[in-house]
């Protein structure tokens, strides 16, 4: 039961944001009871009192509900005509207040869907070429590489570079032709510098004042009173349940799902979940960041699992880490380039499609693999292409090992608003990764965006511990249902 705003029937709230103004109607009705909601409408218009239909907000939810260490997330529908709201949903007694702000204007949005679509290199790349040399010695150099893809063809024009293409895949990647080395001797991959595609006119419309900024006038507190009515649900965590909005809610930083039945793990409680499992981690340093808490939170006061020396670095591994009592080992891997990342071993990166492949399968073991923060600089026609592979290696895994827990960790918000890495594409991506698995019996979607989201810490590429804290309870719940 959601209490409607209108104009008529709310506190106004003005905010002047650049050439802009917001016009937020709160509520005027301070008391609700739980489990209730209240709709919230804005208005974008020019300051001198036209509306401003072209005034959008967009990337990660403008609007949210929150008070201490609990918040809500709320999804902003709009209406095409200058003016959004916004459904928020009350799940806790106690105090809230409405949180408002700009993300991006429209023309912003525009923008980034120009260059989401088009071949030209925002980020860059360095290969390092190694091999022997006059007199024993060793020789290195450093060129640029990148992904050759797109209409275009190539990011370099003529023969000039280096080609390493994927048999199975059919992924180009191009590096310049070494001076004095063989295309063979490629030995480590690292980030390089980004290049702005924007425009002069373009740049003015990322500036500081249109960008991220909160709607800080309405201080309007909603008492939400006792309420014997049911909230979220109670069903165990299995495969196949849709994300609804909101997806749950924290409430003294833990996290309450309405997706299924969620617990908190205690460290004897994880070492029971995982007894007896091979845990895959696939994809980039925030499933790393799963990996090192369970490293950090599975010790016992006579075992602990623990990271084998593999002898990679610690932070682009690959890794893995074992609990010989119970029987736990746990691999996290980094998908292949693009990535941004320093000093890598070339030959360590492995596409995650055929790192699926050589998983046997079977109810000992659990996949879970995240896929999109490194590649939101690059077209997302490129992005399908990977999915599309990813989702056939998933497809045959299910065929011949149906027990098997398949699980996709969503690309969480990093705080980012430029043209680089704007959040705004980190949720498109999002957008294709579960359209493109909906229809796949036994694959698990976590959705982390909304975990992320409406959190009180400041957004990173990286969550904070106790995010990733709640994040590892949600998947555990579904290794272990309760």
């Amino acid at each position: 039961m959601f209490e409607e705003l209108s104009a008529d029937g709310g506190d106004i709230a003005l905010e002047v944001v650049g050439s802009l103004c917001c016009v937020v109607w709160v509520p005027s009705q301070c008391d609700y009871c739980r489990a209730g909601g209240v709709v919230v409408h804005m208005r974008w218009g020019g300051l001198s009192g036209y509306l401003c239909p072209t005034a959008r907000v967009a990337g990660r939810p403008p609007v949210s509900l929150k008070l201490g260490l609990a918040s809500v997330y709320g999804e902003v529908v709009d209406h095409r005509n200058g003016t959004y709201s916004v459904a928020l949903l009350l799940p806790w007694e106690g105090q809230a207040q409405v949180y408002v702000r700009l993300e991006h204007s429209s023309e912003v949005v525009q923008i980034l869907k120009k260059y989401r679509d088009s071949s030209f290199p925002r980020s860059h790349y360095i290969g390092q070429y190694e091999g022997p040399g006059p007199n024993k010695a060793r020789i290195r150099e450093e060129v640029q590489c990148n992904l050759k893809w797109g209409a275009d063809g190539s990011w370099i024009r003529g023969n000039c570079c280096c080609e390493y293409k994927d048999v199975k895949t059919g992924t180009v990647w191009q590096c310049e032709r070494p001076k004095k080395l063989s295309c063979n001797n490629l030995a480590r991959h690292s980030s390089g510098k980004l290049e702005s595609p924007l425009s002069p006119f373009e740049k003015q419309f990322f500036t500081q004042a249109l960008t991220n900024v909160a709607i800080t006038q309405d201080t309007q507190i909603i008492n939400v009173l006792p309420n014997t009515a049911g909230i979220g649900t109670k069903q165990r965590c299995i495969s196949g349940m849709t994300t609804p909005v909101p997806a749950g809610f924290y409430l003294n930083d833990v996290w309450n799902s309405f997706v299924c039945n969620t617990s908190q793990f205690s460290p004897a409680q994880m070492e029971n979940c995982l007894k007896n499992k091979i845990v895959y981690m696939l994809g980039d340093s925030t499933t790393r960041q799963w990996f090192e808490y369970l490293e950090g939170h599975v010790p016992g006061k006579l075992f602990s699992i623990t990271r084998m020396d593999l002898h990679t670095h610690h932070k682009g591994g690959p890794l893995m880490a074992v609990e010989l009592k119970n029987n736990i080992i746990v691999h996290w891997r980094l998908h292949s380039v693009p990535l941004r990342f320093s000093h890598l071993i070339f030959t360590n990166l492995h596409y995650i499609d055929y790192d699926i492949d050589e998983i046997a399968g079977g109810p000992y073991a659990v996949l879970v693999f995240t896929f999109g923060a490194h590649r939101v600089f690059h077209p997302i026609t490129f992005y399908v292409h990977e999915v599309a592979k990813i989702r056939q290696s998933v497809v045959a895994l299910l065929s011949r090992a149906p027990e098997t827990t398949v699980i996709i960790k969503s690309v969480n918000t990093a705080g980012v608003k430029n043209i680089f890495q704007s959040d705004w594409y980190a949720m498109q991506l999002n957008t294709v990764m579960q359209e493109m698995f909906r229809d796949i019996d036994g694959v698990i979607y976590i959705d982390v965006w909304q975990m992320t989201s409406c959190h009180y810490l400041t957004e990173d590429l990286h969550p904070g511990p106790v995010i990733i804290a709640n994040e590892i309870d949600v998947f555990l719940s579904y290794i272990c249902p309760s």
